[in-house]
């Protein structure tokens, strides 16, 4: 059986609902930014593949290379013992630490008889100290005690002999392949310098994604196109820089013939109604005449609805305006149709919108509340990022299965609070569709004054 075949059976064994839960839990660890995980593609390889090249240096050239060079050391210092017992009642120690500093590169003492010290605690990485422990006990087999972490030049290994104690200083190059850090930092520097490389042209590639990206969400807000501008980058993001401004110009263009049939619409038809008025004035007054009135002004309503609504104002330019006038004159007009409007504000006054878009929102929101509640409260933050407004009222609210529906144009319920003066349904339909032009939404729940709450939330 292969290792893929083993881990596809592990893998098989995990219960469906485990495999979601493990996916779930690494999803939701992972950045959200292309940015982010684009630079992670890159890493994890360069780190996985460093990983497994320094596994391999270490268990195998490093290791080897420490083993063969201790081995040197030792059997020198094998050698020097040789000579030392081979001439017990004549020994020259003179000679002997002479030729083993000339020729061995050893620095030796030979020091009356006693104890070897205590051993010493064995350093974390002790990988000279377990090798060369290894070689003195397999070709010297005596007594003794070694120090790798003292100086870090030097190795000091003491020997216990039959009548005396030899001291040997050997360099630590002699015994360690101490050149493996120039690996390691050869490694680690052509790494990093190769992540510089992929970042600067990561960054070229992202780019062009974060312009398109504001775009659409400037042409979402309607607000116009960023100035310069037009598709960068690779081909298929100038294709899709490409595809975005036809797809924007074809929606102005829609919009635009749209706006100009209704403009001509309208003008027809109040062409229409103003005859029927002419024609309505010179007739008697009856009770017939006030109800055809009646009629017509409810018409006149309606068409203003209906235009309003099919228009939202999507060629108002974006201004800058004061949030605490912009909530006064929507209170103010709550007064005038009786009901007791109080009023909070928070954070910034100074807000990015379309005033007379966003004045009509406010308008819609305060006179449906006024129509069911008598009480009405309402509550603006600016955060900076995003503006919430709160109109919560003491009316009988909407039920929770409805709430959505009464977003739908021409939507009627009975009681509902879905309706403009003309009783067109289209009061809250441009409320949502004022908020969706800014890039927000509009959402109902009920109000802690026992009505109807409705949030609005935009970016600023």
């Amino acid at each position: 059986m292969t290792p893929i075949d083993a881990i596809r059976r592990e893998y098989e064994r995990i219960p469906p609902r485990g495999i979601r839960r493990l996916t779930r839990w690494f999803t939701k660890r992972l950045p959200t930014r292309l940015y982010a995980r684009t630079l992670l593609i890159i890493i994890i390889p360069i780190v996985l593949l460093q990983s497994v090249i320094a596994f391999v240096f270490m268990e195998r050239h490093w290791q080897t290379v420490t083993q063969r060079l201790s081995m040197a050391v030792t059997r020198d210092i094998s050698a020097v013992i040789d000579i030392i017992e081979s001439y017990p009642q004549n020994p020259n120690y003179d000679l002997i630490t002479r030729i083993a500093r000339e020729r061995l590169e050893l620095n030796i003492a030979i020091e009356p008889p006693g104890e070897l010290p205590a051993p010493r605690p064995k350093p974390f990485f002790s990988i000279l100290d377990q090798i060369l422990s290894e070689e003195i006990t397999r070709l010297i087999r005596k007594p003794f005690w070694i120090d790798t972490v003292g100086n870090s030049n030097l190795v000091e290994i003491r020997i216990k002999l039959d009548d005396k104690i030899l001291r040997v200083f050997a360099k630590r190059s002699q015994a360690y392949a101490s050149n493996t850090h120039i690996f390691l930092l050869w490694m680690v520097g052509t790494s990093l310098v190769l992540l510089f490389i992929a970042i600067l042209f990561l960054r070229g590639q992202i780019r062009p994604i974060i312009k398109l990206t504001q775009a659409a969400e400037s042409f979402g807000k309607g607000q116009p196109m960023p100035e310069g501008f037009r598709p960068r980058g690779a081909d298929e993001i100038r294709r899709a820089g490409i595809a975005f401004i036809r797809m924007r110009e074809r929606i102005e263009r829609q919009m635009e013939q749209r706006t100009a049939m209704l403009s001509g619409v309208s003008h027809d038809l109040r062409t229409i109604l103003t005859r029927f008025r002419l024609q309505l004035a010179l007739v008697e007054e009856s009770p017939e005449i006030e109800s055809l009135n009646l009629d017509i002004n409810d018409m006149q309503s309606m068409l203003d609805s209906y235009l309003n609504f099919a228009r939202s104002d999507a060629e108002e330019d974006v201004g800058t305006v004061s949030l605490t006038e912009m909530i006064g004159r929507a209170a103010d007009d709550g007064k005038l149709r009786g009901a007791t409007v109080n009023t909070i504000i928070e954070g910034e006054d100074t807000i990015y919108v379309r005033p007379n878009a966003f004045t009509r929102l406010l308008t819609n929101l305060v006179a449906n509340s006024c129509r069911y509640a008598d009480k009405i409260t309402i509550t603006a933050a600016n955060g900076g990022r995003w503006l919430t407004i709160l109109v919560d009222d003491s009316g009988p609210g909407i039920p929770e299965a409805a709430r959505e529906d009464v977003f739908r144009p021409f939507f009627r319920l009975d009681e509902a609070r879905n309706q403009d003066e003309s009783g067109s349904g289209l009061g809250l339909s441009i409320v949502r569709d004022i908020a969706r032009s800014h890039g927000g939404d509009v959402t109902l729940s009920e109000s802690p004054d026992g009505g109807l709450r409705a949030q609005v939330r935009v970016p600023m």
